[in-house]
């Protein structure tokens, strides 16, 4: 049975559309309107035990609010979830202990204390045994290299350290399943790598299954082999990380290296010229044109090296959300009619 079972899942927010104006606004106290927004449309999706899953789309698209449902912090419209096999938005005690979630723009230590007090109060939250609490505050703090930052405040630590203190928070009584809520975000490279190791040894060792959203492709390829696009609220793919530029990319990158002295005349004709590096140059072509370009660059010009490659990971991603539309079929920005309630 999957740890994570989402059927149909759907929510939707009825937002007040306050009017300009002062006549305008005073209307608006005896007939306002309202506009439904589906922050979530009837999604499904399940997630089997141990696996670690990205979880990606534009803002807005649905991602965390999709991670505030799992968590219990709302409750649907519509539809039906459990994980582990309780329904979060009944917040049972016993659903609590065995998940967590790690919100990159919220914090959930005491800023003016020093972590290691925080941690003491989840391990009465949680009821930790103090032996075990000890050793894996001692095992997380060791690994993640701030150890030696327990007592200092909170707010005294970089955002990568603060970072490192609120896995370690949500780690301390060991969940079954994690999700991570663009745990990354604002860091540097430095630290966005630290932390990918770790979660990725972690996992691995421990066999926790993980949700994740996150904007930086480098944390999707070093982490997660399955990955689910939403927008609009809607799944438009769920499959391997590969498998989404066999789906959504149509072009292919060609790198040339041309023999000393050739011209880079005209390469325009044979696609769009990516960059000119004399003696390299980069173009980019349908996918479908591949052999026959190849062979009409051979035969115009002295190539000594050619090299053929899907385009980066980042532009494929970046063009799917820019045109969600056309890989699920309803249009940008549709949205219900307005409504009315009076009074």
């Amino acid at each position: 049975m999957p740890v994570i079972e989402v059927d149909g899942l759907s929510k939707t927010y009825r937002v007040y559309q306050k009017p300009e104006g002062l006549l305008a606004s005073l209307r608006g106290l005896v007939r306002r309107e309202y506009r439904l927004v589906e922050a979530v449309r009837g999604i499904r999706l399940a997630v089997e035990a141990g696996e670690f899953v990205a979880f990606l789309g534009p803002n807005g698209a649905g991602k965390t609010t999709t991670l505030k449902l799992l968590s219990g912090i709302i409750t649907p419209t519509a539809g039906t979830a459990r994980v582990l096999g309780h329904i979060p938005w009944k917040r049972e005690d016993a659903y609590r202990r065995r998940f967590a979630l790690v919100m990159g723009q919220k914090n959930q230590l005491w800023w003016d204390l020093p972590a290691a007090e925080s941690f003491r109060l989840h391990q009465h939250i949680y009821r930790i045994d103090p032996q075990q609490f000890r050793r894996t505050c001692s095992q997380l703090a060791e690994m993640l290299d701030v150890a030696h930052l327990l007592q200092q405040p909170v707010r005294e630590l970089s955002l990568g350290e603060r970072m490192k203190m609120e896995l370690i928070a949500a780690l301390l009584h060991s969940p079954e399943v994690l999700f991570l809520d663009e745990p990354t975000i604002g860091l540097d490279v430095v630290a966005q790598h630290r932390i990918q190791s770790f979660l990725r040894h972690y996992q691995a060792s421990h066999g926790v299954t993980i949700l994740l959203t996150s904007h930086y492709m480098k944390d999707v390829a070093a982490l997660c082999k399955r990955v689910v696009i939403i927008a609009q609220g809607s799944i438009i793919y769920d499959g391997s990380l590969s498998g989404i530029i066999d789906r959504f990319s149509g072009q292919k990158i060609i790198s040339l290296q041309m023999a000393n002295g050739q011209a880079f005349d005209q390469l325009d004709r044979f696609g769009e010229v990516l960059s000119v590096e004399p003696p390299r140059a980069k173009l980019r072509i349908r996918r479908s044109d591949v052999t026959q370009t190849l062979a009409r660059l051979l035969s115009a010009h002295a190539v000594v090296d050619v090299t053929v490659e899907d385009p980066p990971l980042e532009e494929v991603i970046a063009e799917v959300f820019s045109h969600p539309e056309e890989h699920w079929g309803r249009k940008v920005g549709e949205a219900p009619d307005l409504m009315e309630d009076r009074g």
